[in-house]
């Protein structure tokens, strides 16, 4: 991979520990506020996203409780806390009642330095290699949809909205219906 024209060493992809935490937590927040600018509006997305506190605390929580999470660490050394983690995803149980397949991935995001770069990709792979999976996505965020259609994604019709976020979601399926 070379960025800036220059050889570079891939981000280590690895399960998080409570340890990582706040680093986790920092570019959780940062990658909502990157990958939802334009979508959300900009006081909600502020307020979801202002808590770093109760973000790392909940990072910390879920990862006791077993919550699988995969990271990008970036491969600086000298990277600062807030660009240490500069992605994740999370697979587990699919939660709707009314699931299509057994596997949902919950999350993935790349800081957007890193948008273009092969690195999302590294992690869905990690997360859920190519078994059918679902997931939710904000209906109106063309640069996910895209991502997702390249990696065997389409929407099965289901739609909800997102309180939180004041937008509506779509459910996209890989595998079988």
């Amino acid at each position: 991979m070379e960025r800036n024209g220059a050889a570079e060493i891939l981000p280590l992809i690895r399960r998080a520990t409570v340890a990582d935490a706040e680093a986790a937590a920092r570019c959780h927040v940062l990658c909502w506020r990157e990958a939802y600018a334009g979508l959300a509006d900009p006081e909600l997305l502020l307020a979801r996203t202002s808590d770093l506190v109760r973000r790392t605390e909940r990072w910390a929580s879920q990862i006791e409780a077993g919550l699988v999470r995969w990271i990008a660490v970036n491969p600086d050394p000298a990277a600062s806390i807030d660009d240490r983690v500069i992605g994740f995803a999370s697979p587990g149980e699919a939660r709707d009642e009314d699931a299509p397949v057994p596997l949902e991935l919950y999350a993935i995001y790349a800081r957007q330095a890193w948008w273009g770069t092969g690195l999302a990709g590294r992690l869905l792979d990690v997360a859920i290699g190519k078994e059918p999976a679902s997931l939710w996505v904000f209906e109106g965020n063309a640069r996910a949809l895209a991502f997702y259609a390249k990696h065997g994604f389409a929407p099965d019709g289901a739609r909800l909205y997102d309180e939180a976020f004041g937008l509506h979601e779509i459910r996209l399926v890989r595998g079988e219906r």
